[in-house]
């Protein structure tokens, strides 16, 4: 191969912008590193700034000071009931380096100016697996001035101006319903109108820690360019990862990375035509339109081997307008509320964790239609929890044909194209279910996780009958956080070829990768607290690299 020549040089060379690729910047420039972030769209952030921001970090230094115990063992035992076996995406190395790396990252981040919010209510999301905990592994940050960032803040994909918390979320979706619910509606009024008057422009969820570490970033003095996708990995005579070519507005620019580069790009959740290859849907996706796979497709040129490109970080979704999508957490989960498939029949506990109730829905419709599937609730759903995508505007819900209303259960089968018989039959099982408490077919509401979205003023907190009308229907579709496939790494974030072996100097973190939590989603957090931690441990392992050459 003939000298390479360049553009420009760096140390590390890190291409995306969300927590990932943040992570790796500020772990690298904290190392020492000269750290440049290239990002492919004209906003930074990625999906973790348009996410609910939270991060499952189990075993965390704070724990103490929720009045809880976890430890290395138990929360491995966890990954191993939870995940099982699902390949090198997961294994053994990456589990251990992931649990015991995330005390250091916490502890970092600390020292570096972030604040941290403990969630200490949020449960696993299968807390009576071995080694579950029914709260304390899920955190986020305090919310975030944007002002501190002045006019850069603009570029940001943040979408809540408002300082709420996901530890919010599952009491003000009960606000009007319940005395902790009006009680927390009433604290977070008070954060708001505290931030107000103090002269702030609080964001919250994951606008919040994206804000935060875009502020770690600037303070380390690392540039960010938009508008600048990376294209290929450049590799010397001996296979090594020397540098990169990224397509700037002026042209291509090829980029000398001593120490390494970070693919932190997110996955191909808005790639249509990878979803119809690997998925067999276009997809309806909450992730932003830059999550091509681009950093994927560079990571395969450069001779990275792939995992897991089949499954996504799924969920219950609500078909809104405009071919968007409400990701569903709360709504499915409030009692007085039933998913039933295209025949009227149900088939899912639907206060399951979201990537399980997606699942079902994929699964179920490779033999009955399932996509789209109905949500159906009668009036006290509708009055005493709140509704994300309702609050869009029932009008263009109704014109879109997402929501349906109906003043009886057998005008709104009728409505819906759905068995009668079947339906109603549907509808008495689940409401003797209801009176009684007992979940006979799906065990809804067994668990701590299923009730942390429930009404504790009822026998069983998930279950309540669909008896009083008006009744209203909400398309429901297997929607998605982003997805789960992507380039095979190691426990130092290294990218793997196809015969098993660490391609030097090419890192990966976040959906750029075969997610470490298989085909599942143990906690809260499950995407972001990965993407953190891999990113640091990248960005560390590059900085070894260029300290081994001095």
């Amino acid at each position: 191969m003939a000298e390479q020549t360049w553009d420009e040089e760096v140390d590390l060379l890190v291409a995306g912008s969300g927590a990932a690729a943040m992570s790796a910047a500020i772990a690298g420039a904290d190392a020492g590193l000269r750290v440049l972030i290239v990002e492919s769209t004209e906003k930074w952030g990625g999906t973790t700034a348009i996410s609910g921001g939270g991060l499952w970090m189990p075993n965390h230094p704070d724990m103490g000071k929720l009045g809880k115990k976890d430890s290395r063992e138990d929360v491995l035992t966890y990954m191993d009931a939870v995940i099982g076996d699902v390949g090198p995406a997961s294994s053994k190395e990456r589990r251990e380096a992931y649990v015991d790396t995330v005390p250091v990252v916490y502890n970092e981040w600390k020292r570096l100016g972030i604040k941290w919010a403990l969630s200490g209510d949020y449960p696993d999301y299968y807390p009576d697996k071995p080694g579950g905990m029914d709260g304390g592994r899920a955190i986020e940050t305090e919310p975030f001035d944007s002002k501190r960032l002045g006019d850069w803040f603009a570029k940001s994909r943040a979408m809540v101006p408002i300082p709420v918390k996901t530890d919010d979320v599952w009491l003000l979706s009960r606000a009007w319903s319940s005395a902790s619910g009006f009680w927390r509606g009433a604290q977070f009024v008070g954060r708001t109108l505290k931030g107000l008057l103090s002269g702030k422009r609080l964001y919250g969820l994951g606008g919040a820690y994206a804000g935060h570490l875009m502020a770690a970033v600037q303070k380390a003095g690392v540039e960010v360019r938009l508008n600048t996708p990376i294209t290929r990995v450049i590799k010397d005579d001996a296979g090594v990862a020397v540098g990169a070519e990224v397509a700037s507005p002026d042209g291509t620019v090829r980029i000398r990375a001593r120490a390494g580069i970070m693919l932190g790009t997110g996955g191909f959740a808005a790639n249509k035509e990878w979803r119809l290859k690997h998925h067999g849907i276009e997809g309806y996706t909450s992730a932003p339109e830059g999550d091509m796979g681009t950093g994927i497709q560079v990571g395969i040129d450069a001779g990275a081997d792939v995992a897991l490109m089949d499954d996504a970080w799924w969920g219950a979704s609500m078909v809104a307008t405009d071919g968007e999508v409400g990701f569903s957490v709360n709504e499915r989960s409030n009692p007085y509320s039933i998913i039933v498939d295209q025949t009227g029949e149900r088939f899912v506990n639907e206060s399951a964790s979201y990537i399980d109730v997606g699942h079902a829905i994929l699964e179920r419709d490779k033999t009955v239609p399932a996509i789209h599937s109905w949500m159906i609730t009668d009036r006290r759903h509708q009055k005493r929890y709140l509704n994300s995508t309702a609050m869009r505007g029932l009008k263009k819900l109704r014109e879109a044909g997402s929501v349906v209303e109906a003043d009886t259960l057998e005008e709104l089968s009728e409505k819906l194209g759905l068995d009668k018989a079947t339906f109603k039959a549907t509808i008495q099982r689940f409401n003797k279910f209801a009176r009684n408490g007992v979940d006979e077919d799906f065990e809804r509401g067994r668990t701590k996780y299923d009730n942390y979205y429930g009404d504790p003023s009822l026998k069983n907190p998930n279950l309540g009958p669909i008896e009083r009308g008006p009744f209203r229907a909400f398309m429901i579709v297997p929607g998605d956080l982003g997805t789960k496939g992507g380039l095979l790494t190691d426990e130092h974030a290294r990218v793997l070829d196809t015969d098993g072996a660490p391609i030097e100097g090419l890192y990966a973190a976040g959906n750029t990768t075969a997610a470490v939590m298989g085909r599942t989603y143990p906690g809260a957090g499950s995407t972001i607290g990965p993407a953190t931690v891999f990113g640091y441990l990248g960005a560390r392992h590059a900085a070894q690299r260029v300290a081994a050459k001095a």
